[in-house]
C-alpha cells in the first residue's frame, strides 16, 4: 500500500515500484494498492496489478474504499506492506490486519525523524495528538517495522516519547541503469555540453538544502566558466522561486541551470553527464538518488543526514560533510581541489559501492528474509 505511485511525489513511489518488481521477479505474486485516482495516469515501469482507489483531496489521504477492499480482499495475501506513517492508509491496515492471521509490516520511508519535529513544531504537536491513538498502535502491532538504514532506525526513537516497534533494517535499491550515454540529455540541453557538472537531482524542498547548495557554489567555485551548477527536479511548494531569485543574485548566476524535472534516458544521460553528484540534505531517509548517481558511477558529495552517508564513506565513494553552509562549501571544495585523476579514481569506487551495497536484487532477498522469518 501506498499513498501514491506519482514520480512528482519523491522517492517513495519509485522504491515501491522497484521493490515490487524485485520481489515479483523471485516468483511471488505482488500486488499495489494506491490511493491515486482510478484515471490517473498509471507508471509506465511496471505490469504489476495496481488498484486506485482514490483518497479525499485533503492530506490525511482518506478513501472511503480502501478498508472495504482490504476487508474484501486482504485474505488472499501472505503479508500486507505499508509504505509511510500519517496517512489513512496505516490506519486502515492496522483496522484490517492487527488481528488476523495475515500479518502486516511498515516501511516509515523517513516519516518519524526528529528533523520534522524541529523544523516544524506545530506540524508535530499536531502529530501528537494523532500519534496515541493511531500511529503509535500502527507501529506497535505491525509485525515488523522496516527501517532503511540503521541511522533511520535509530532516529525514529527520538520523536515519541512513547514508542514500540518490532524493528527491522533493509535497505532499498535500484535496478542497474540501461545502458546509454548522456546524449539524450545534451540534447535537450546543449548549452551544457562540454562543462564539469556538478549535479543536485531531487524534489526542490526546503529540507534537501538547495539553498546551503547555491551560496556554497559561489563561495567556492573556481573562475572556470566551465564548471556549472545543475539543479534538477520537481518544484515542491512553490520552493524553486526562492532558490531562482537566489541564484540571480548570485555573482555565478549565470553559471547556475534549473532544468525541471528529468525521468527515463534523460535522467540517466544528466547522471552520466556529471563530474559530481551533491545532496546537501538536512534528512534524508535513504536517498535514492544518491544510489542513482552510485549505479552511474559518479562520486557523491552528501550531508551526514542522508542516512547512508556512513556507507559512501566507508566505501570511498564519495564526501560527507555537515548539512550547513560550512559543510556543503567544504564538500565543494574538497571536490574542486582535486586532480582530475583523483576524481577519477573515485568513478570506480562509486560503481562498486552500488553493486555490493544498493542493487535491487539484494536489497529484494534481504527484504523476503523478513518477511520470512517473522
Amino acid at each position: 500500500m501506498v499513498q501514491t505511485l506519482d514520480p512528482r511525489s519523491g522517492g517513495v513511489a519509485t522504491a515501491v515500484l522497484s521493490l515490487s518488481e524485485a520481489i515479483a521477479r523471485q516468483g511471488h505474486d505482488v500486488e499495489i494498492t494506491t490511493l491515486d485516482a482510478p484515471d490517473a495516469e498509471r507508471p509506465t515501469a511496471t505490469s504489476l496489478p495496481i488498484h486506485a482507489l482514490a483518497r479525499r483531496p485533503q492530506g490525511y489521504g482518506y478513501s472511503p474504499h480502501l478498508l472495504p477492499w482490504l476487508q474484501e480482499h486482504g485474505s488472499k495475501f501472505d503479508c500486507a506492506i505499508v509504505n509511510g506513517c500519517w496517512q489513512y492508509s496505516g490506519l486502515a491496515a492496522w483496522r484490517q490486519f492487527a488481528h488476523s492471521p495475515v500479518p502486516y509490516y511498515v516501511f516509515p520511508h523517513g516519516m518519524i525523524d526528529p528533523w520534522f519535529k524541529r523544523t516544524y513544531p506545530l506540524k508535530h504537536l499536531k502529530k501528537w495528538l494523532y500519534w496515541p491513538w493511531a500511529e503509535y498502535r500502527v507501529l506497535r502491532d505491525a509485525r515488523g517495522v522496516i527501517f532503511t538504514s540503521d541511522a533511520e532506525r535509530l532516529q525514529a526513537r527520538k520523536s515519541f516519547s512513547l514508542y514500540r516497534a518490532r524493528e527491522r533494517v533493509s535497505p532499498l535499491g535500484i535496478e542497474t541503469p540501461p545502458a546509454g550515454s548522456s546524449d539524450e540529455f545534451f540534447a535537450r540541453f546543449p548549452h551544457l555540453r562540454g562543462k564539469r557538472i556538478v549535479l543536485f537531482l531531487g524534489r526542490l524542498h526546503v529540507k534537501k538544502g538547495c539553498d546551503l547548495l547555491i551560496n556554497a557554489f559561489e563561495q567556492t567555485a573556481p573562475d572556470d566558466e566551465s564548471i556549472g551548477l545543475v539543479i534538477a527536479g520537481p518544484d515542491q511548494d512553490g520552493h524553486e522561486a526562492t532558490l531562482r531569485a537566489r541564484a540571480s543574485r548570485s555573482s555565478k548566476g549565470d553559471r547556475i541551470h534549473f532544468v525541471g524535472m528529468l525521468e527515463g534516458v534523460v535522467k540517466w544521460g544528466a547522471l552520466r553527464a556529471a563530474d559530481v553528484f551533491i545532496l546537501p540534505s538536512h534528512q534524508e531517509n535513504f536517498g535514492l538518488s544518491v544510489v542513482e548517481a552510485l549505479a552511474c558511477g559518479v562520486p557523491v558529495l552528501i550531508s551526514k543526514p542522508v542516512n547512508i552517508s556512513t556507507e559512501v564513506q566507508e566505501d570511498g565513494a564519495g564526501f560527507v560533510d555537515s548539512d550547513d553552509l560550512p559543510g556543503t562549501a567544504r564538500l565543494l571544495q574538497r571536490w574542486f581541489s582535486m586532480g582530475e585523476a583523483e576524481r577519477n579514481a573515485m568513478r570506480p569506487r562509486a560503481a562498486a559501492c552500488f553493486a555490493k551495497r544498493f542493487e535491487i536484487g539484494r536489497a529484494a532477498t534481504l527484504l523476503l528474509n523478513i518477511l520470512r522469518e517473522s
